[in-house]
């Protein structure tokens, strides 16, 4: 089983936008599940707006990479495959929705994230984006 994602990579300063659900134990990308019917794009705008309250502007949306491990807490043998972007954004970031904290991390941090988030965080670090 395969659960299909899109998540949103923000890097500033070195770090790494991400977000703590309520009743998790581990970071996630912000981001989540695709809507029948919605684009990358469309579950990408869609999502952000619900766990953070921001608007992510379509038009500038990279595609950064699509990363698969073994979904956290999940039985063995269901992975995720998380199709990842940049986009520009408006607001500030708050937790809304099921999301009780957002926080800047980095690679130090990479130990306190979900299997496919340790992937991620490899790359970023890789290319010097992630301090």
């Amino acid at each position: 089983m395969v659960i299909d994602k899109v998540a949103w990579i923000r890097i500033e300063d070195g770090r790494v936008l991400s977000t703590r659900s309520r009743g998790k134990d581990v970071y996630y990308l912000p981001g989540g599940k695709r809507e029948p019917g919605e684009s990358d794009v469309q579950t990408l705008v869609r999502e952000i707006s619900e766990e953070l309250a921001v608007a992510i502007l379509p038009g500038t949306a990279t595609h950064v990479g699509t990363y698969s491990a073994q979904a956290h807490g999940q039985t063995d043998g269901v992975v995720v495959q998380m199709t990842c972007y940049s986009a520009d954004y408006e607001g500030t970031p708050v937790p809304s929705s099921e999301i009780e904290e957002v926080v800047w991390l980095t690679y130090a941090d990479r130990h306190r994230v979900a299997p496919v988030d340790q992937l991620i965080f490899d790359t970023l670090k890789s290319t010097g984006q992630l301090t």
